[in-house]
């Protein structure tokens, strides 16, 4: 549940975010005509992603067992490189996010209002297929359905409370500290999800090793107890591990970590003119 949670409330915020600071740029420029034209953009992206959603949640019924881990296994790994390029992504450009936004704002002026439905569109539906994927891919690996859900609507209900105090002025995050400790975190449960689409390639017989195990714990800790389930709502780790899988999320997490860890140092360093 904490992964989902920590997931919706990021890719919630950064929409909320987002979708704020168009507003008060349009109110800015006192084109307030054009606010029914973004919120259309806003809403057409929401409809994609739970679309998106739907499709990936009931899209492979009736598929034989081997090709539904095929598909499971392959879209987890794309969920994996699509929030590991939007960690370092924002990563990078938080602190620019609002004047790249107010510069597309501009452009889209010159195209008429539609224009500016367009530039909401391609930002929020960014972050919704984002997290609509990453989301069916933890709830995929967790092995339950219901709580990591729930987790991950609460978190984009806080997001969006927030983003809207934020845009009110009632208060104020460091958004540069926010996206580096989550950050961090997703860091963590993505190398989780990269080890269970491993485990889906190896049982659709697409990858070798499935019986080459690292660690079973099932014997003092049951793939069913509270605490295995809790283990897999939270990390996405599971018992019983395989060599390529356990290899996999360490490699992931030092390597992506380290990274990322350089990146944040350099971005709080002063640059010279």
């Amino acid at each position: 549940m904490f992964a989902n949670l920590l997931i919706g409330l990021r890719e919630g915020l950064e929409a909320s975010l987002i979708v704020g600071i168009l507003v008060a740029y349009l109110v800015k420029l006192d084109r307030r005509d054009l606010l029914p034209k973004m919120w259309a953009g806003v809403l057409a992206a929401v409809a994609l992603s739970l679309i998106a959603g739907v499709v990936l949640t009931f899209g492979t019924y009736g598929l034989s067992s081997e090709a539904q881990e095929l598909i499971g296994g392959v879209l987890s790994i794309l969920a994996v490189g699509l929030i590991t390029w939007m960690i370092f992504w924002l990563a990078k450009t938080a602190k620019d996010l609002k004047s790249h936004l107010q510069a597309d704002v501009d452009k889209s002026l010159t195209m008429g209002g539609w224009g500016l439905a367009i530039v909401a569109f391609l930002a929020v539906a960014r972050e919704g297929l984002e997290t609509a994927l990453f989301i069916w891919a933890a709830v995929r690996a967790s092995g339950v359905d219901a709580v990591p859900l729930l987790g991950a609507l609460i978190g984009i209900a806080i997001a969006i409370a927030l983003g809207y105090l934020i845009y009110r002025g009632m208060v104020k995050i460091n958004l540069s500290k926010f996206f580096a400790w989550t950050g961090g975190l997703l860091i963590i449960v993505a190398a989780g999800v990269l080890s269970y689409g491993i485990h889906d390639l190896q049982e659709a017989h697409v990858l070798p090793g499935e019986d080459y195990i690292a660690y079973d714990f099932s014997s003092v800790l049951p793939p069913e107890s509270w605490w295995a389930v809790l283990l897999r709502g939270t990390f996405n780790l599971r018992p019983v591990t395989s060599w390529l899988e356990f290899s996999a999320w360490w490699l992931f997490v030092i390597i992506v970590g380290l990274l990322f860890l350089r990146m944040i140092r350099s971005s709080k360093k002063p640059v010279s003119a």
